[in-house]
């Protein structure tokens, strides 16, 4: 593939490669906040079962006689408690009444103690069911915890067995919930990121296939819009030729003649009558010069761009238009830029007699920064953001072929409303 065609297909497979490691970034970011929310809940249910298991084990034992604070009972949980519950990650045991009173705790300075319990705390004595949160070490009950730092709060209900609820309570590290989550991050998050740099990988080959495509639709497009250009100039050529050599030649000896039998003749009414007729034949050459100018203008070739835009304006100034071009005399651009902006100058003026209702128009060529510039702006009654749609739905589709040809020559054409009012078309091609 050429060069100047492998370019745009490279910059097309970088663009999109780029798009898509963002988009994926984003999923990948997005995934990770997923996944950690999901080791964040797992840890949590952990947490959970710990509180559960251990209550179970501290119920088996649990006695009538702990809410009195017998010793015996007291010591039967704490063996339970020191064995079966008290270790990483949890620090803290305490078993409360529905009342509030802590009736066994590992921190036996809290035991007989009481407290007011959270709403929340009363719903697990009474309905059942494990429920975790972030502990309050503000709190006076939990003076003792403050020592672990962040600890997270899971209790559950429990009975004694003469039926008496309670309230079976562990604290855990939080670190401990992190880390398991971390852990389950861990498992989780390699799987996704090959998953991702898998599926951009595989983008590569797609993107760089369909953008190819692409380059060789827009190469074929461009291809057949020059040929269909180059048939077209050559057409105007054939057709303006044949009308200046054929009919304009014709007609301009036509005139001749009746002139000259004008001045022979006696006769004053047929001397008027010929001297009219060559007058209109004039005429008719003068019409039909303009349309060979403006089917395809020999002088700009031969004389330049700023003569061969005099010529085309002489038409709607003979029709009551006011047309003012500003140009240097010497102004050029080279061949195809030239034609080019001809054509545009075409278009606009015949755009503006059609549609604008303009009285005056004004035609400007410059040259800025290494591009050729065209305006042509009038005071019509302007144009509006959807007007050039419906042009080209209703089948007026000069601007939409003129813009695609200076888009073909690197330009751009900008067409909008005027300043002053009216409508401006301003038509920038790359020009040495």
């Amino acid at each position: 593939m050429p060069t100047a065609a492998r370019d745009p297909v490279v910059r097309a497979v970088v663009t999109f490669v780029a798009l898509g490691l963002l988009a994926l970034a984003a999923v990948g970011v997005a995934g990770v906040l997923v996944l950690r929310n999901i080791a964040r809940e797992e840890a949590i249910a952990q947490a959970r079962q710990v509180t559960a298991e251990g209550a179970l084990a501290v119920e088996r034992v649990i006695t009538d006689e702990l809410i009195p604070g017998a010793a015996d009972a007291y010591q039967d949980v704490g063996a339970v408690v020191a064995n079966a519950v008290l270790r990483d990650p949890v620090v803290r045991v305490k078993i409360w009444t529905e009342d509030g009173t802590i009736v066994y705790s590992d921190e036996s300075r809290l035991i007989g103690e009481r407290y007011r319990l959270g709403d929340d705390e009363l719903e697990a004595i009474r309905e059942g069911g494990v429920t975790a949160e972030l502990s309050d070490v503000s709190r006076p009950e939990n003076r003792f915890e403050r020592d672990f730092g962040e600890v997270f709060e899971v209790y559950t209900a429990i009975q004694t067995p003469d039926g008496t609820p309670l309230l079976f309570e562990t604290y855990q590290r939080s670190s401990s919930v992190a880390d398991s989550g971390s852990e389950l991050l861990a498992s989780f998050a390699p799987v996704l990121v090959v998953a991702l740099l898998a599926f951009a990988l595989l983008l590569v080959p797609i993107a760089w296939g369909l953008a190819r495509r692409v380059a060789r639709a827009q190469a074929d497009r461009e291809r057949f819009l020059q040929r269909a250009l180059d048939a077209s100039d050559h057409e105007r050529r054939r057709i303006a030729g044949d009308l200046h050599d054929g009919p304009v030649q014709e007609l301009a000896g036509l005139a001749m003649q009746l002139s000259a039998t004008a001045e022979r003749v006696d006769d004053p009414l047929a001397h008027d009558a010929l001297a009219d007729s060559a007058t209109a034949v004039r005429a008719g050459i003068r019409t039909l010069r303009s349309a060979v100018v403006g089917v395809y203008p020999p002088n700009l070739t031969q004389s330049g761009l700023a003569p061969a835009l005099g010529d085309l304006i002489e038409r709607p100034v003979r029709d009551g238009l006011d047309v003012r071009l500003e140009a240097d005399p010497g102004v050029a651009f080279g061949t195809e830029v030239d034609e080019l902006l001809y054509r545009a100058c075409q278009e606009a003026l015949r755009n503006v007699e059609a549609h604008a209702g303009a009285t005056r128009v004004r035609v400007r060529v410059a040259r800025t920064e290494g591009a050729a510039v065209l305006e042509v702006a009038d005071d019509g009654r302007g144009i509006g953001g959807d007007d050039e749609a419906r042009a080209r739905d209703d089948g007026h589709v000069g601007i939409a072929i003129l813009r695609e040809l200076v888009q073909h020559a690197g330009g751009r054409l900008d067409l909008g409303p005027a300043p002053g009012g009216g409508t401006v078309m301003r038509v920038e091609v790359p020009a040495p």
